[in-house]
């Protein structure tokens, strides 16, 4: 049952990724045109309506009611091949394929309300994780038994966050935000084959397991706590600290040809998922009136990530799962800091903006598959934006190029710890246009 274990293991590490946590994965990195344009560099300046995404405590400076809203496709164009070495013959391309052409939507919408002179409440709704792939099932042919199945996932999460910032003087401001996460995951592959005993020679046989798809939902809570100190009206900074959120998913699985085995072909499953800590830190510098800088240090606890344990409800496939070590995966993470960077230029109305960012993958090429991208990201970003009387419209591009990563086939077939992995040449790189709205009044 070894290829079945390996997609089990690949599913498993998928579902687990689909999180808010910001940093690589299936996450969007920025939220708002104006602090995307900006190379996500937003945490020390925080003055517009994304403020409850990056940094609440910049709620506290709004001094009049406003609204925003956000909206973004993100467009991912991956690669993957598969050599596979023969003896006496040489390499064999197994797959050689590339993801369709598909844009995983996401946005933000916050409204603010000035309680009073030092105090303001804020409700924001946005999607900090809204990705997947989708893959020809014929390239995958050969590794597929031969059959034509599906190669899907898309994942995403909605949070919904009441906030409230308070003043506590000019140079000083505070900020949180409560966050009610709703996650939600399709996964679609092959299932891989199984060995079925018969009662006359040659008493066994491999059975094609066919299409494996997995549908989940789940809810979870946490909190975002900002400050930020403004020693000058041309220097400010800030920090965010983002709690842990553990989500409980529930939801079922299925196996197209596992009734042949004289089991059930679905089972109902139950996971819990904690996504880790994350801490930012900022800085925004006006060295002129019209012109302004900020840099950020972004980090996640990736390492907290340790063993996910899956809960499958049929006793056969609790025990099928238990078998083959499917039921409870150890991930390997490490941490990851992302360095940020980004610059605003101001003529009268018009902004101009530009920035750049590094965002390592914490995943290591041993859990490497297809359906997850996972890479080493250069970002660059830029965008315009334009104000007038309260009306300001802002458009950003962000183009993230991935670092090709490859996973060796020996390892995977030699070494127990790279058993979850796909061997292959992975590549990708990910467009994201985007365009904000906000209004004061």
């Amino acid at each position: 049952m070894k290829k079945a274990k390996l997609m089990l293991s690949v599913v498993t590490f998928i579902v687990f990724l689909s999180s808010l946590a910001l940093a690589n994965g299936l996450n969007l990195n920025s939220l708002g045109s104006r602090a995307l344009a900006m190379g996500g560099a937003f945490v020390g300046l925080a003055d517009d309506f994304s403020a409850i995404f990056w940094n609440p405590a910049g709620i506290a400076q709004f001094k009049q009611q406003s609204f925003g809203f956000y909206g973004t496709g993100i467009m991912p164009s991956s690669k993957y091949k598969m050599d596979v070495p023969v003896p006496g013959v040489g390499t064999l391309t197994m797959v050689n394929a590339k993801s369709k052409s598909k844009t995983y939507l996401g946005g933000l919408a916050a409204y603010y309300y000035p309680v009073n002179e030092k105090m303001v409440a804020g409700f924001g709704v946005y999607s900090p994780s809204g990705l997947g792939a989708d893959w020809n099932g014929a390239d995958f042919a050969s590794i597929s038994e031969g059959g034509t199945y599906k190669w899907i996932s898309s994942i995403g999460m909605i949070t919904f966050s009441p906030a409230l910032a308070y003043k506590i003087n000019d140079n000083f401001y505070v900020g949180g935000a409560l966050n009610i996460n709703y996650g939600f995951m399709d996964i679609a592959m092959h299932a891989g084959t199984a060995t079925v005993p018969l009662p006359t020679p040659p008493y066994f046989m491999e059975l094609d397991l066919g299409q494996y798809e997995e549908n989940m939902k789940g809810w979870g809570y946490g909190a975002t706590f900002g400050i930020l100190v403004k020693p000058s009206p041309k220097v400010s900074f800030g920090a965010t600290y983002r709690t842990a959120s553990k989500i409980k998913f529930s939801g079922d699985a299925s196996i197209s040809n596992l009734s042949l085995m004289g089991a059930n072909d679905t089972s109902d499953l139950e996971r819990e998922v904690t996504w880790p800590m994350w801490f930012a830190a900022g800085v925004a510098f006006k060295p002129l009136d019209n012109l302004t800088i900020t840099g950020d240090v972004q980090w996640t606890q990736w390492s907290k990530i340790d063993v996910m344990e899956t809960d499958f409800k049929d006793p056969f496939w609790a025990a099928m799962m238990a078998q083959s070590g499917d039921d409870a995966r150890k991930m390997y993470w490490d941490d990851a800091t992302q360095v940020r960077f980004g610059a605003e230029y101001r003529i009268e109305n018009l902004a101009v903006r530009g920035g750049f960012y590094i965002d390592p993958s914490p995943a290591p090429d041993r859990t490497m598959n297809v359906l997850l991208p996972n890479y080493d990201f250069n970002v660059l970003t830029f965008g315009l934006g334009y104000s007038l009387n309260g009306l300001q419209l802002d458009f950003g591009f962000e183009y993230l190029m991935g670092k090709e990563r490859e996973v060796p086939f020996e390892k995977t077939i030699m070494d127990p710890n790279w058993e979850s992995a796909m061997p292959g040449v992975y590549n990708m790189n990910i467009a994201v246009p985007n365009i904000s709205i906000s209004y004061k009044f």
